[in-house]
């Protein structure tokens, strides 16, 4: 099978700080031919960044908590646990967002940077693509009250044993897919990073 769309037309349905298209295309078939015309709306956001923050000498990572229009539907929830994040701004690349962020909504000075990996978040109707990066910090001072005023953030920032933060998860006490998939990937890799970072 040749792997094909075509576009047929594209309209700007919302142009706000994030942007609604809707496209009508069609595309090739697994089994042969083509699709009938579907039309599909698109969430367009552009690329993101997020950061586990570990420290490997103490074996604990930085998580933050702040409120989360996105889980409002479960008002007993919508204060969300989660690693920094923050979008790629124009003129900025992957890694200096990572380090930007780690300042802005944690305090947290990044001494070693790492990919773990790059994927889209929710494909079937956004086009948000995440990095997802390893940052080595010096947990002992962390804590607060982070955020940018300009921002509207208030981001509750603590450092925590990497097993509770793994409870966590465990728990559903973490429910944002972001901060799950970094921090089993850390139970994965944790052994292998301590021998790279604490050489």
């Amino acid at each position: 099978m040749k792997k094909q769309f075509e576009i047929l037309d594209k309209e700007i349905v919302y142009p706000g700080f994030f942007r609604m298209e809707k496209y009508r295309l069609k595309h090739t078939l697994f089994a042969g031919g083509w699709s009938a015309e579907i039309s599909r709306e698109l969430f367009v956001r552009g690329s993101c960044v997020a950061v586990l923050l570990y420290d490997p000498h103490t074996d604990k990572v930085v998580l933050i908590e702040q409120f989360r229009a996105g889980a409002i539907l479960q008002p007993d929830r919508a204060w969300l646990v989660e690693i920094v994040a923050g979008a790629i701004e124009e003129g900025e690349t992957a890694e200096e967002v990572a380090y930007r962020e780690s300042l802005e909504e944690a305090g947290c000075e990044i001494q070693e940077l790492m990919v773990i990996n790059e994927f889209y978040t929710t494909p079937g109707g956004s086009s948000e693509r995440i990095t997802l990066f390893c940052g080595k910090v010096d947990s002992s001072q962390v804590g607060g009250i982070h955020g940018l005023d300009h921002e509207d953030e208030d981001i509750l920032v603590r450092a925590v044993d990497f097993d509770e933060a793994y409870l966590m998860v465990e728990n559903n006490k973490i429910e944002s897919g972001i901060p799950i998939i970094a921090i089993q990937w850390l139970a994965l890799n944790k052994q292998k990073l301590k021998q790279k970072w604490l050489i």
